[in-house]
């Protein structure tokens, strides 16, 4: 998997954090909960790119590609279907999965709101936002109990506590 991320100099993301090494984590975490693990090992690259930026970004991209005037928390943009995921076990061109964009100050207010480490907190949203790449949603609650399943194993993989053991 090749991931590519960049931060926002001026969004204020803690330089002192490897967030890529976090990134690649998460991504592979929330890969290997998917129903396309292969992707982590295929024979097939895979990319995704991971956008760390402010709150003023995000609520711009929110706005135009949402239709939502407010920043969110992370924002996906898939760019592979469903059957170009499992076609991954077989050699062929580089599958570009998609882009996943964080707010910083979104992150850090609802890290700070659980009691949590931002740092935390971001790699949740890194492992939600490539399950929706990967095709997962929280339309109705059968999706959302199954992407939330995937998610808190996703987490157990890095060590982090499941965030919905306390309710929504």
């Amino acid at each position: 998997m090749t991931l590519d991320i960049a931060i926002d100099a001026d969004s204020e993301w803690d330089s002192s954090t490897d967030w890529a090494d976090l990134a690649r984590s998460a991504a592979t975490a929330a890969i290997a909960e998917s129903a396309f693990p292969q992707l982590g090992a295929g024979a097939r690259d895979c990319e995704l790119s991971i956008r760390l930026t402010g709150d003023a970004e995000v609520h711009a991209l929110n706005a135009e590609w949402r239709g939502k005037d407010k920043p969110t928390n992370v924002l996906s943009f898939p760019m592979a279907d469903e059957d170009e995921l499992a076609e991954t076990a077989a050699e062929g061109p580089e599958l570009l999965l998609g882009d996943i964009v964080l707010a910083r100050g979104v992150c850090a207010a609802e890290a700070a709101e659980k009691s949590i480490p931002l740092e935390q907190h971001a790699a949740h949203l890194m492992v939600h936002g490539t399950l929706h790449l990967l095709g997962y949603d929280h339309m109705d609650d059968v999706s959302a109990a199954d992407m939330e399943a995937r998610e808190v194993r996703a987490l157990e993989r890095l060590g982090i506590a499941n965030p919905y053991a306390g309710g929504r």
